[in-house]
């Protein structure tokens, strides 16, 4: 059995359509990889191979293709830790914004309540103090004086009310009595024949 040899320009020509199709390639890995940066996308086989239009073997067979997508994906990996990291500590900022917040206002508060029960202390003892001054006796005197003014108040808005209804029927009957004269004013005015054709 003889095995035909391929001729010397041909395998050349085809070792060389090879490494352009393979650099051709990588190129689209290279420009699929700045996209995903670009677009703040996650970098993956998966990803770089469907941007890339190319198969997941040869990004795993392809040394150069390999170190490429592992390079990005440390790369990414080293700005997400260093994106959670930034965020942890504006968080962790912000909290002791808000600690320090809540601090100051719970001084405040503190202030504010202290002044209030100083006022309350004050009040009270003013109070203690006028009652101090009143004897029980005193103090049952003015408690029976307001309830006769009360009682006094209740029946003068009774007798007001009471007048005030007898006022209305007064006016009433002045204006029927009114138009009464004006009736009879009308027929002295006609004469007594008016009077008598009635």
């Amino acid at each position: 059995m003889k095995t035909s040899a391929v001729p010397e320009p041909r395998t050349a020509a085809a070792l060389a359509a090879r490494r352009h199709k393979t650099e051709t390639a990588l190129k689209r890995v290279r420009e699929a990889i700045v996209r995903l940066r670009r677009e703040k996308a996650q970098v993956s086989v998966a990803a770089v191979a469907r941007r890339a239009d190319v198969s997941r073997t040869f990004l795993y067979d392809n040394p150069e293709a390999r170190a490429v997508i592992a390079s990005a994906m440390a790369e990414a990996g080293d700005r997400r830790t260093q994106l959670l990291a930034d965020q942890d500590e504006e968080r962790g900022a912000t909290w002791r914004e808000r600690a320090l917040n809540a601090e100051d206002a719970l001084k405040t508060a503190h202030g504010e309540i202290l002044a209030q029960r100083t006022s309350i202390g004050e009040l009270l003892g003013q109070v203690r103090d006028v009652e101090a001054e009143w004897t029980e006796e005193a103090i049952q005197r003015i408690t029976t004086e307001n309830t006769t003014l009360k009682q006094r108040v209740r029946q003068l808005t009774a007798d007001n009310r009471t007048l005030d209804e007898r006022l209305k029927a007064a006016r009433s009957n002045l204006r029927f009595q009114d138009r009464r004269v004006a009736d009879l004013e009308a027929r002295l005015t006609e004469g007594p024949d008016v009077g008598a054709r009635r």
